[in-house]
C-alpha cells in the first residue's frame, strides 16, 4: 500500500535553492485533507502528467476540491472516487535571487573596425526574482526538467549568452571603444533578455557587465597595434608584421625555416637594388644634355686648380704643395683663405 503524505511542507529550503521538490524522487501519493505548509518566502506548486494543477500561498492549507479543484475531475477520472491522487509538489522561492554570475563559456567572434576579427570574453553579474510560480514551474519544470538551482542557473545562461551576441553585434564597432559603453551595453542587454526572462516566468531586477576582455591572439594584436602607432591603417599593419617576422627569423639560429625566410628577405632586397638601378638608369637617360655641359665645367676648372687638386695633379701630399708655394718653387695666388694654382705653372715647374 502507498505511503500517504499527510503533511506537505519544505522546511529546509535554502535561500541560494530556487526550487525544492517534494518528494525528491519520484511521485508522492496525496489525499483529500492532506496538509500543505507555505512560508513567506514560498509558493507551492502541485503538478502531475506535466502540467502545474494549482498554486498555494503562504499559509497553511488543507488539500480540497475547493482550493485544489482541478482535482475534482481527476479523482474521478484516475482513482474511480477515491481521494487519494499522485503528484509532484515543487516549491518555488520567491526571495530576489542576487549576484547571480554569467560569462561566455567560449570566446566569441566578432568583426572589429581596426582589427578585422576578434575574439572576446564576457562576464558579468545579474539580480532575478521569480514573478510568476505557475508559468515558471511549467516551461522552466515542465519543459526542461531542471528543478535543481545549478540546472536552472544554466539554462539561463544560455538565454544570456545568446542576446549577448546579437548585442555586441549591433553596437560594437571596434574593441578599443567597448570600456566607455559598458553602462548602454548593459541597458541593452537587460531590455533584450527581460523579454526572455518574462516568457519563463521570471522578472530580470538588474543586469550588469563587469568586464570583455580579449583572447590572448587579440591582445598580442593590440600590442602590436599600439607599438607600431598605426592602428586603423591595415596596409601599415600588415608591413610591419612582415618586418616583424624577417627581423625575428634573423635573430634564429641557421636552420631550414631561418634560410627558407633568409632566402625570401634576400630575394626582396635583390628586387630593391634592381628597381633602385633601374631608376638611376632612368634619371640618367631623363637629361643627356647635361654632360657635355658638366664635362666643359670640369675642364675649365681644371685650368685653376685648388691645393689639393694640385696635390692630386702632382701625385704629392696637399702639405708638399705648400712648403712648395712657401719656398717660392711654386707660384701661387691667395684669395682670402683660399689657394690657387695655374696649370700652366704647373706644367713649367715640372719641365723644370
Amino acid at each position: 500500500m502507498p505511503r500517504i503524505i499527510d503533511v506537505v511542507d519544505a522546511p529546509d529550503q535554502r535561500a541560494d535553492e530556487l526550487v525544492a521538490r517534494v518528494p525528491e524522487v519520484g511521485s508522492g501519493d496525496f489525499r483529500l485533507g492532506s496538509q500543505v505548509i507555505v512560508r513567506e518566502s514560498q509558493r507551492a506548486v502541485f503538478y502531475r502528467d506535466g502540467k502545474s494543477l494549482d498554486v498555494f500561498e503562504p499559509g497553511r492549507h488543507t488539500i480540497s476540491t475547493m482550493n485544489l479543484p482541478i482535482l475534482a475531475s481527476l479523482l474521478r477520472l484516475v482513482t474511480g472516487g477515491n481521494n487519494v491522487f499522485t503528484a509532484e509538489v515543487y516549491y518555488v522561492n520567491m526571495r530576489e535571487f542576487t549576484d547571480l554570475k554569467w560569462g561566455t563559456p567560449q570566446p566569441i567572434s566578432l568583426r572589429d573596425s581596426d582589427l578585422g576579427l576578434v575574439r572576446l570574453r564576457a562576464f558579468g553579474q545579474y539580480t532575478m526574482q521569480v514573478a510568476d510560480p505557475k508559468l515558471f514551474v511549467d516551461k522552466i519544470v515542465g519543459t526542461q526538467g531542471a528543478y535543481s538551482t545549478s540546472q536552472i542557473e544554466d539554462y539561463l545562461r544560455g538565454m544570456i549568452m545568446g542576446r549577448l551576441t546579437d548585442v555586441l553585434g549591433e553596437n560594437m564597432t571596434s574593441i578599443l571603444d567597448l570600456p566607455k559603453l559598458f553602462d548602454e551595453l548593459s541597458a541593452g542587454m537587460k531590455a533584450k533578455v527581460q523579454d526572455d526572462f518574462n516568457a519563463v516566468g521570471l522578472n530580470l531586477r538588474q543586469f550588469v557587465i563587469v568586464s570583455i576582455s580579449p583572447t590572448d591572439e587579440t591582445a598580442k594584436a593590440i600590442d602590436e597595434r599600439a607599438s607600431m602607432g598605426a592602428i586603423g591603417n591595415m596596409d601599415a599593419y600588415m608591413k610591419y608584421k612582415a618586418a616583424r617576422a624577417m627581423g625575428d627569423a634573423a635573430q634564429q639560429p641557421g636552420g631550414g625555416a631561418g634560410a627558407g625566410v633568409g632566402l625570401g628577405a634576400g630575394v626582396g632586397m635583390g628586387a630593391a637594388i634592381a628597381g633602385a638601378i633601374t631608376q638611376a638608369m632612368s634619371s640618367s637617360q631623363q637629361a643627356p644634355a647635361a654632360t657635355p655641359q658638366s664635362s666643359t665645367a670640369n675642364a675649365s676648372a681644371a685650368a685653376v686648380m685648388t691645393l689639393e687638386e694640385a696635390a692630386a695633379y702632382l701625385r704629392v701630399t696637399p702639405a708638399d704643395v705648400q712648403a712648395m708655394i712657401d719656398s717660392g718653387d711654386l707660384k701661387a695666388r691667395k684669395f682670402g683663405s683660399q689657394v690657387r694654382i695655374s696649370k700652366e705653372v704647373i706644367d713649367a715647374f715640372l719641365k723644370g
